[in-house]
């Protein structure tokens, strides 16, 4: 019993590290794409998804043969991938890294919470202590140096955190995390038709800008997400939700590194405090069957 539980809690810290480094590298990726305006934001979500969708397609074909893509995935959770892609470019146009992250991860948290709590799930003492810790340490990160965000920036991002939010947990209940994840891509295609249709005549394109939404759509995203699926089958809604205040102090962090920002004491100090939190609610161990 103890060597199982003691596999579970592996796969769960292992599946979860890397697929929030792949978010953090969503949005250093599209900080580097749209401050430098090396590409507009529909043409960043639109080759997003659309390298996201190739990547993945490739690889279902070559490791799922005689299994159909049909059987995976669903329209809803297409459209929710859609619109947290593009709420989540069109956001950044206006809103600050720490604005446009505290927005985004605290309706993710507030929508997972709630539907989580709607469907039964009753957390531990020790997850809503972890939650109030990592909380603290996002404020403590994002906060005091925020500035009150333009209203149409962070209603986009507010938009985006709930769609990711629904798409996370409709997640949960996916057989096959790399099928779902190719289903959805491959779906949100035809929305991305759409989009580009009507935003062709005012594309902005530069090799480097479409470079950077190819790398965000084929492995921090397409296969990024594959991973997060999988994270999620070990994961409660409350720690699922928790587990992704990290993307935020793990994004500061590489903005530190690659975009030159100042490391400073309350980084440190804040990213402590969302890390231990996240580790206390991983503590709990899965229900008795």
């Amino acid at each position: 019993m103890n060597a199982a539980h003691g596999s579970h809690t592996t796969r769960a810290v292992f599946y979860t590290c890397v697929a929030m480094l792949a978010f953090a590298g969503n949005s250093i990726l599209c900080r580097l794409a749209l401050r430098d305006l090396s590409i507009d934001p529909a043409s960043f979500t639109s080759v997003r998804l659309a390298s996201g969708a190739i990547t993945l397609l490739i690889i279902f074909s070559l490791t799922r043969r005689g299994d159909s893509l049909r059987a995976h995935g669903s329209w809803l959770s297409a459209i929710m991938l859609f619109l947290y892609a593009i709420c989540f470019s069109y956001a950044y146009i206006s809103l600050s890294a720490g604005a446009g992250a505290l927005i985004l991860f605290g309706f993710v948290q507030g929508t997972m919470i709630a539907i989580g709590l709607w469907s039964g799930d009753r957390p531990g003492a020790t997850e809503w202590a972890g939650w109030l810790l990592a909380c603290a340490g996002l404020t403590w990160l994002l906060l005091p140096g925020v500035e009150a965000p333009p209203a149409a920036g962070a209603a986009m991002m507010a938009v985006a955190g709930i769609a990711w939010g629904v798409y996370s947990i409709r997640g949960r209940a996916e057989a096959s995390a790399l099928g779902a994840t190719a289903a959805n891509f491959v779906l949100s295609v035809a929305m991305v038709a759409i989009l580009t249709a009507v935003t062709f005549s005012s594309a902005e394109l530069t090799t480097r800008g479409l470079m950077l939404a190819v790398v965000s759509g084929a492995l921090t995203s397409g296969i990024g997400y594959v991973i997060w699926y999988a994270a999620l089958e070990y994961l409660s809604a409350m720690q699922a939700a928790l587990v992704q205040l990290s993307v935020p102090a793990i994004a500061t962090a590489g903005g530190v590194l690659l975009l030159a920002e100042p490391l400073s004491l309350r980084l440190l100090v804040s990213s402590a405090l969302v890390l231990g939190g996240i580790t206390l609610a991983l503590l709990r161990k899965p229900p008795q069957t």
